[in-house]
This record gives structure tokens, sequence and C-alpha cells, in this order.
């Protein structure tokens, strides 16, 4: 079996966000960057996991430059039996999609998995645009996989309750919490990582759809405001003109 898990870098949760150039750019100085969690603790764990239990191989694929291979590195250390690296800017979802579809096309990959979405943009589009481009089925947000033969049952989180649904392989889906336990990676896993193959390829021509027309961050925030217990009247008039959520 062989499995894909699409991977990104993002910045670390704790990092201090600024732009520059106008605020058409992130500010990338002193940002400590980290492998996402949703790739990484969810569909990376889960993707190997279903290795150990089914033989096979996983790879990971990410879209940037020289400077994403310790988080790629990090991958391969927590078990993924080598990676790829697409050798472009990351700036637009589409174009994104398509240099991962450009490779994936013919490479004959079972599953590919990667996170419900980024912590950085929260867009969640990649892996249904993936599966869109090469042809496959989407689930999204699932919650849990196990394999039947060529058969995947997945289950998500639905309002109300929950779905289950059965996909032939190949499919595409990205991957919500419970999905998979996070593991850290140990000595042995850091030490095999050094040696695992990285491939670097080159991008297919492809636009962007898309481009950043300015960034901007939300409002401080301001102080807490008490209010008399016995001035309820005060209370809704607030929430009404000032909080704006009534």
């Amino acid at each position: 079996m062989k499995i894909l898990v699409l991977i990104s870098k993002v910045p670390d949760t704790t990092a201090k966000i600024s732009f520059t150039e106008n605020n058409t750019k992130f500010n990338t100085e002193g940002v400590q960057f980290i492998l996402n969690p949703y790739d990484e603790w969810y569909a990376l764990v889960r993707g190997i996991e279903l290795k150990e239990a089914n033989g096979g191989s996983v790879t990971v694929l990410n879209v940037g430059r020289a400077d994403n291979d310790p988080i790629i590195r990090k991958a391969l250390a927590i078990g993924a039996d080598d990676a790829v690296r697409i050798d472009t800017d990351d700036l637009d979802a589409l174009n994104v999609a398509k240099q991962i579809a450009a490779y994936a096309k013919d490479q004959n990959y079972d599953i590919i998995l990667c996170g419900k979405e980024t912590i950085d943009y929260n867009g969640s589009q990649v892996g249904g645009m993936v599966a869109q481009l090469l042809g496959l089925p989407y689930v999204s947000l699932a919650t849990k996989l196990d394999l039947n033969g060529d058969t995947a049952t997945l289950e998500r989180d639905i309002q109300g309750g929950s779905e289950v649904i059965e996909v032939k392989l190949p499919f595409v889906a990205s991957a919500a919490k419970g999905m998979a336990e996070a593991r850290i990676p140990n000595m042995r896993g850091i030490m095999a990582a050094r040696t695992k193959p990285l491939n670097v390829v080159q991008p297919v021509d492809a636009a962007n759809a898309t481009e950043v027309v300015e960034y901007s961050l939300p409002p401080s925030k301001q102080g807490c405001k008490f209010i008399d217990p016995d001035n309820v009247e005060e209370l809704v008039e607030l929430l009404h003109t000032e909080a704006k959520v009534i």
C-alpha cells in the first residue's frame, strides 16, 4: 500500500505576527516555524499506523523551498519512509494543489491524506482541490479511518451526530481531531531521518489564481467591562451597541 501525506510549514502559535511591504507580506523575521499540527498529529500518524498494520510505505510531500527541509525531516523522524519537496513557493492554494496533483498522478498512491487545514490560513482547500484534479473521491474532516481490503471506512462529525462513509481506494481525505494520537520522534527515528530519501522535484508551470492585497491584525483586545448584576438593562444595551452580538 502506498500512502501520501501532504505536510505544510506554519508559524508556531506563540509567534508574534507582523507584516511588511505595505502589509502585503508576512514578516518571518524571528518566527519559529513548525510542522502543521493537523498534518502531523492526525494525517501523518494515521498514515504510519495504516502502514504498520497493512504494510507498504508512507511518503510525505511538501511544496516549498529548502528552508522547509527541517519540518520534512521531522516527519521522517516520526516514521515516514521518504519525502518529496516540490521546489516552489506556496503562495496560492490552487497552485499548491496543482503541483501536488502533477506529481501524484503517475505515482499510484492508494491513499492521500492531509490535515483538515493549516493553522495559519485555515483555508481547508488543498485536499479537495487535489482530489478534484486527480479525479478521486474526497472525504473531508475525517475523525476515523479503517481499512478492509480495498475499502476504507471513514467517520466524521456532523451537526447532531456522526457520519460513516465507505469509499474504494484510491481516495483523498483530510484528517481532523480523533484520527490518531500524536507521536513524539524518538532518538532512533531522528537518527534514521538523516539518511531517509528527500527527493526535490521541480514545479510544473501553474499560475497563482489569487494574490494577497493586504494583511491586517484584529483589533486589540479591550479591558473587561463589569456590569452590576442588578443592571440588566445596561448589559443588554452594551451587548447591542458596543459588542454588537445581539
